[in-house]
């Protein structure tokens, strides 16, 4: 970060870090993915929590069913050195990556109408019996909302519209959902596909491989870990978990069986905090590994428009879709921060939440129309990012954090704008790095005869995005109800540092 005077903001971030011996769990959520019992939509999750472990190896467990997932952490892992909004963010971004990615492969005649948006939560497991109860219920409650949605979607599909059937259903427990289905539907509910009312369970197991064969074509074999996905019936039992050895080595050992958990003892370990009342909300996100990123795309450097104006367009669309939280955003390069009101009662204000929501539309809108801005490059691998979310008092200490975000900007385009031009000249990265190092900008700007105030004002001042304030307009909808319109979403490249915009926008920060 470049040093400024407004770099005091940093003061207000809260780190959130899930302290050992904890096993971290990460839950996610799609939001508002409502549909029916559709296998495809299952086996589309489970291809994209398969991708999952395949990036991020300290992932040793997976739970899953309907439109949850639940990710298990290694016991003595260091995952981006614990932080929860960081663990949180990153897994939930780039499961939404890979979503979008894959949608094609399972649904090849069904567009993807819009982007996919998936909020999570931190479970901290303080010991493996704690994972194991807290396995239990999730498998508990797939059992019942599979047994209720089974029952739902058959009543829609005979002729109740989706209010009725969830009136209708209202109240009912196992043995009542199981009786409509066999009496009404002739349906033997424990006949159903395993991945309806098991869920699925991915996991590491060893495997014996051939690696290759001696002169006298003599098999040599190796050990190796191998993804698998199964469907068991009991994933909490004593049975399941001590057959499968990685799990043994990576979470301990399930020492006895249980056959009930208290759903207010397991909801105790969810790892979250509810951001502070009447606070300015800042969630602030940044590409994972970008530097990689942008060089495997072949990114224009040290600006490349189609990049920076992708990262404007998504910022829009986040704005439109949390049009009643959101009213201010500011980007550079890779990163975003977004400003939510500090009336806002977002996901009631819940951290995690909130971060996983924004992060994971943000990445889905990013995959979905990178083919708008980069037409002639296949996105070779899923983008990811990662958030957090910190509080601002008021609204001067609000101010000088987007000042500080705009000062950093200004001061790392000066230095791109360096370093790009040293590397052009015909010096190595490692020679433009050294030529640069503890240099005064301006004064190597003059020696390179760049001309700054002639670069592109998105260069030099990022973007902000707002909605352009309208009269307030009712708009009556079918349902009787009205709804006030605030203004499109625009995208300028302005001052934000001094007064004049702020002057010239009450409205934005209007407490």
């Amino acid at each position: 970060m470049a040093n400024s005077k407004y770099e005091y903001v940093k003061c207000f971030e809260i780190e959130d870090e899930v302290m050992f011996p904890n096993i971290i769990l990460v839950r996610i959520n799609a939001c508002k993915l409502h549909k029916p019992c559709d296998v495809n939509a299952l086996k589309l999750m489970n291809s994209c929590t398969v991708a999952v472990f395949e990036e991020y190896a300290d992932v040793v467990l997976a739970y899953g069913f309907s439109d949850e997932y639940n990710f298990v952490f290694k016991k003595t892992s260091k995952f981006y050195e614990r932080r929860a909004s960081k663990v949180l963010s990153i897994i939930t971004s780039f499961f939404s990556s890979v979503f979008v990615r894959k949608w094609g492969e399972f649904f090849p005649h069904k567009e993807l109408q819009c982007p996919p948006s998936f909020n999570g939560q931190v479970i901290a497991c303080a010991s493996t019996e704690a994972l194991q109860a807290y396995l239990l219920w999730r498998q508990n409650i797939c059992h019942l909302s599979n047994q209720h949605d089974q029952c739902l979607w058959r009543l829609v599909e005979r002729g109740m519209d989706e209010k009725e059937a969830w009136d209708f259903v209202k109240g009912f427990d196992k043995s009542d959902l199981n009786n409509l289905l066999f009496d009404e539907f002739n349906v033997n509910y424990n006949t159903l596909e395993p991945i309806f009312r098991q869920g699925s369970c991915v996991l590491k197991t060893m495997v014996e491989d051939i690696v290759k064969y001696t002169d006298n074509c003599a098999p040599i074999k190796r050990h190796r870990r191998k993804i698998i996905t199964v469907h068991s019936k009991k994933i909490a039992s004593k049975r399941f978990w001590n057959e499968q050895t990685v799990l043994l080595k990576e979470l301990g050992v399930f020492v006895e069986e249980i056959n009930y958990v208290n759903p207010e003892y397991v909801r105790s370990f969810e790892f979250d905090s509810k951001l502070m009342l009447s606070t300015w909300i800042v969630v602030r996100i940044d590409g994972c590994h970008f530097h990689r990123f942008s060089e495997i795309h072949e990114f224009v450097k040290p600006n490349d428009d189609r990049a920076l104006n992708l990262m404007n367009s998504c910022a829009v669309t986040v704005i439109e879709k949390f049009w009643k939280d959101i009213v201010f955003a500011y980007g550079v390069s890779d990163e975003y921060s977004f400003v939510l009101t500090k009336t806002s009662n977002l996901y009631q204000r819940r951290a995690n939440k909130i971060i996983s929501a924004i992060v994971s539309f943000f990445t889905s809108t990013y995959v979905m129309r990178w083919k708008d801005f980069f037409s002639q490059c296949e996105l070779k691998y899923p983008p990811s990012f990662d958030g957090r979310a910190v509080c601002y008092p008021s609204t001067e200490i609000l101010r000088d954090y987007l000042s500080w975000r705009q000062v950093d900007c200004h001061i790392n385009n000066q230095y791109n704008s360096c370093f790009w031009k040293l590397v052009v000249s015909g010096k190595s990265k490692r020679e433009a790095q050294h030529s640069l190092k503890g240099a005064q900008l301006q004064k190597k700007i003059e020696e390179l005869a760049i001309d700054y105030n002639k670069l592109p004002v998105m260069y030099r001042q990022g973007s902000s995005v707002y909605r352009n304030k309208v009269d307030n307009v009712l708009i009556h909808q079918e349902n009787g109800e009205s709804s006030e319109s605030y203004g499109k979403a625009i995208v300028e490249h302005i001052d934000i540092i001094g007064p004049t915009f702020w002057l010239e926008h009450p409205n934005i920060l209007d407490e």
